[in-house]
């Protein structure tokens, strides 16, 4: 009897629906079930690290340093790594490629050890970088410039260049090998390579200009794509004729999306920064099917290897979200280093031992305040449409804020202003352009949280938003939050 029902019980398994195959891979790949030997990645533009999390537990293990925080970092003798941005990782999980905007860059980790393999220097302000699925090759949108960067993946040389329109944003590959979809930062249009020849094949309008990331879902017929400066998500076909599927407006600074099996389906998610939060799609009819929040301005994103999870980095919050992707619910929420961008989480990274060979603790990394903006004369209490954090760098802080419900495509400021109702004679310390969504990234640098965050007296100031120019503004619309 007890022969019998192992053999049922094994044919009931068999003849069940398999969720299997996560991104990157295929649809038909095996789900890697979450364990110790996990990984998840976070690359970290201010503190200019990569934090490493045991999955298992949702436990930082701590972070490989590639460069220093500022000023150290604007030292003509600076030989570090500089905005460690973008993040890939081979098929046999075995190496991680960690992409540096400033120092045109790519660092090759070995995911055992946490040894730097190589690092290879490209064109000017790359941005990320991916394994073709063979493993043979590493694509680098090299966004300041308008080629593909190939580089071979054994001797990590640049073997060649596929010329792109300018300011290829990220390359991600179908399952199968055939193609590479390559979305633009610069320009409205995506352009699909074909891999095995390195010519373009086909061509997708896309809506606007800025598109930060890609995605190509599981089973190959599917490509998805965010369009940060307007707030919109395309979906078009994986293979020709390359057409348009679907547009979703999801709101401003729209960043990162991934596609995860699971369950219940199969699904796109998407971080919102604007919003804060991360938006939940079905793939087969386009569907919302959840909206979870997450905590101030996610970014990066990355499913676990058996689609139970997803991993948001949170960049201005300095933190790694975990959520349940069969319930929708945060789990946890993991203090990482300063600023995250790009996620992978890599299955099998660590086959054995502890893996925490070479690794630090955060220091300075972990430190930041957090201040929020409002509407002038809101009520006490809350949150406003505008998060700054102000990331320690030792004695001065790298201010990063998400600016949100503002007019689109106006000149506004950032300023400091000697009282709390942002009165009195303002002193700028940025001036920005909001995009179509009428928000904004906006980044300073100096000893702002002594400002911001001394007693009262003559020396204290408060963060205002003005529209205009540093020579000629208007009244304040957005104060600091007491």
């Amino acid at each position: 009897m007890t022969r019998t029902l192992r053999l049922a019980l094994l044919l009931a398994s068999t003849a069940m629906p398999a969720f299997a195959g996560q991104a990157p891979v295929a649809a038909d790949a095996p789900d890697i079930v979450i364990s110790h030997r996990d990984r998840v990645y976070a690359a970290e533009q201010f503190s200019n690290t990569v934090s490493v999390i045991d999955p298992a537990d949702n436990r930082l293990l701590g972070v490989i340093r590639l460069g220093d925080p500022a000023p150290g970092n604007l030292s003509p003798l600076y030989r570090g790594q500089l905005l460690v941005h973008g993040m890939g990782f081979s098929p046999d999980h075995r190496t991680l490629a960690v992409v540096s905007i400033g120092s045109n860059s790519v660092t090759f980790l070995d995911t055992a050890t946490n040894a730097v393999r190589h690092v290879t220097y490209v064109g000017r302000s790359p941005h990320e970088a991916f394994y073709t699925p063979d493993g043979k090759e590493v694509w680098v949108t090299v966004r300041g410039e308008n080629y593909i960067s190939v580089i071979d993946a054994t001797t990590f040389e640049e073997t060649r260049r596929i010329t792109v329109p300018a300011g290829p944003g990220m390359t991600i590959f179908s399952p199968d090998g055939q193609y590479g979809y390559v979305c633009s930062s610069f320009n409205p249009e995506t352009v699909v390579i074909g891999v095995a020849s390195h010519e373009i094949v086909g061509r997708v309008p896309q809506d606007s200009p800025f598109c930060p990331n890609i995605a190509a879902n599981p089973d190959g017929t599917q490509v998805w794509l965010t369009l940060k400066d307007i707030g919109r998500v395309m979906v078009f076909n994986a293979r020709p004729p390359f057409n348009v599927l679907h547009r979703m407006d999801t709101g401003p600074i729209t960043n990162h999306v991934n596609i995860v099996r699971n369950a219940h389906g199969s699904f796109a998610y998407i971080t919102i920064g604007g919003r804060n939060e991360v938006q939940v799609y079905r793939t087969d009819n386009f569907s919302r099917v959840a909206t979870i929040p997450v905590g101030a301005l996610p970014h990066g994103l990355w499913p676990s290897g058996d689609g139970t999870r997803v991993y948001v980095g949170l960049e201005n919050a300095a933190g790694m979200a975990v959520i349940d992707t069969l319930t929708n619910r945060v789990l946890a929420t993991v203090p990482i280093g300063q600023a995250p961008q790009a996620v992978a989480y890599v299955p099998d990274a660590v086959p054995e031992g502890d893996g925490t060979q070479r690794l630090q603790p955060l220091g300075v990394a972990g430190q930041a305040a957090h201040l929020s903006l409002a509407p002038h004369g809101a009520q006490a209490g809350g949150t406003g449409p505008t998060s700054v954090t102000l990331f320690d760098q030792g004695l001065i802080q790298v201010l990063q804020a998400s600016v949100t419900g503002l007019e689109p495509r106006k000149p506004y400021v950032l300023a400091l202003a000697p009282r709390a109702d942002g009165s009195g004679a303002l002193e700028p310390i940025s001036a920005f352009m909001t995009n179509p969504a009428g928000s904004a990234i906006v980044n300073a640098l100096g000893p702002i949280r002594q400002i911001v965050q001394a007693g009262q007296g003559d020396q204290r100031r408060y963060l205002v938003i003005v529209p205009g120019t540093a020579a000629q503004h208007g009244a304040p619309l957005q104060v600091q939050r007491p």
